[in-house]
């Protein structure tokens, strides 16, 4: 099943039980990839191309969602959170710290890094074997902090 037809069903089941924080997070989602498609041609999105979708949805509400808890608007902070669940549901699980580690420590092995001069060439490889498996601030500290 497609993430277009899974979020589809999920809208369904939202405007059943009149979950509307849910639908309104569904409906953001389901725009999102119309749009997309729209860009692109009939042949439809890939799995990747999905994935990059959401895991930029994701990037976007984390960013809102820091920005309303500084300035103190918890019910914004609380609406964006609750987006962001709703969209993690539907990402990948994320890799904890110390798995994250381990992958980063056998890339930077596959890559030959030596030091801080080759972070280009681990992120490179980095983001596209880990994404959406982590986030990209998250994976450039640790590469930053494997390579001191």
């Amino acid at each position: 099943m497609s993430l277009k037809q899974s979020i589809e069903a999920e809208i369904k089941n939202a405007m059943r039980s009149k979950d509307k924080d849910r639908l309104r997070a569904l409906r953001s989602i389901k725009s999102m990839i119309m749009l997309e498609e729209t860009k692109g041609a009939e042949k439809g999105m890939t799995e990747d191309e999905e994935m990059k979708l959401l895991t930029k949805a994701a990037k976007q509400r984390r960013d809102s969602l820091e920005i309303y808890e500084q300035q103190g608007r918890e019910d914004l902070a609380a609406t964006e959170q609750s987006e962001l669940d709703i969209i993690n549901e539907f990402l990948p699980k994320q890799l904890s710290e110390e798995e994250l580690e381990g992958e980063l420590k056998a890339i930077i092995a596959e890559v030959g890094a030596e030091g801080p001069k080759d972070m280009g060439k681990v992120m490179g490889t980095a983001t596209k074997k880990l994404a959406g498996k982590a986030d990209g601030k998250m994976i450039s500290q640790k590469v930053k902090q494997l390579l001191s």
